[in-house]
């Protein structure tokens, strides 16, 4: 399964200017002032035309490396570690396998003000595939299960099924679930970089575990 994502692109500010000829009255450089205002505001709006309503109102992102606290604002969230498996167990009866691999991701996370659930994490890799957190694997089983509290590390974990092949580079997003009726623009989201290269994708796959166990204990 994939998931859509739209992202905001900050419009760099331009600090340079060329100075104006000392010679000019005051009136010269008040209608030079306006006339650039002018500019500057059809420059943004026709940019603004050119943009999607989902780019305009897409979620803020906020990157960082395994390991690392990545502040949200809203919540902030930490990818403590990931391995790969064969198998899933998540009940003593119930075990699911792959062909391909399972990416199992273990995450850390705490609000700032109030209670949150984090929605289902998406993986995003290299060339631009999204693949969101499997269904075969219920959501009580995941982070996103978790309710996630002001000044408390919780944890959690999400899992991925996926090829081998889409592991170096690949990036895990994790934001807010989605909302009922019209959406929140700019909602804040995490993306860590899990820092795998091509040597350590394929170690990482040469080494899943036939199973592996999500049983609550």
């Amino acid at each position: 399964m994939t998931a859509t994502e739209q992202r905001t692109t900050a419009v760099p500010s331009r600090r340079g200017s060329r100075r104006g000829d000392r010679r000019r009255g005051t009136g010269a450089r008040v209608i030079g002032v306006v006339a650039g205002l002018l500019l500057l505001s059809g420059a943004v709006g026709v940019e603004a035309m050119n943009m999607t309503s989902g780019e305009i109102s897409g979620p803020l992102t906020y990157v960082g490396d395994k390991g690392e606290e990545v502040d949200a604002r809203r919540f902030t969230v930490r990818l403590d570690s990931f391995t790969t498996a064969k198998a899933v167990q998540f009940s003593s009866s119930e075990t699911v396998q792959t062909d391909h691999l399972f990416l199992v991701v273990s995450t850390s996370a705490k609000s700032a003000l109030k209670p949150y659930h984090l929605g289902q994490a998406t993986l995003l890799t290299a060339d631009g595939r999204k693949f969101t957190a499997t269904d075969r694997v219920a959501a009580s089983y995941t982070m996103s299960n978790v309710w996630v509290q002001p000044d408390i590390w919780v944890s959690g974990r999400y899992v991925f099924e996926v090829p081998a092949a889409v592991l170096p580079g690949a990036r895990v997003v994790i934001g807010l679930p989605p909302q009922a009726g019209p959406q929140e623009p700019f909602q804040p989201e995490v993306e860590i970089d899990l820092g795998l290269d091509e040597a350590g994708a394929r170690k990482l796959a040469d080494s899943a575990q036939d199973v592996y166990s999500a049983v609550k204990k």
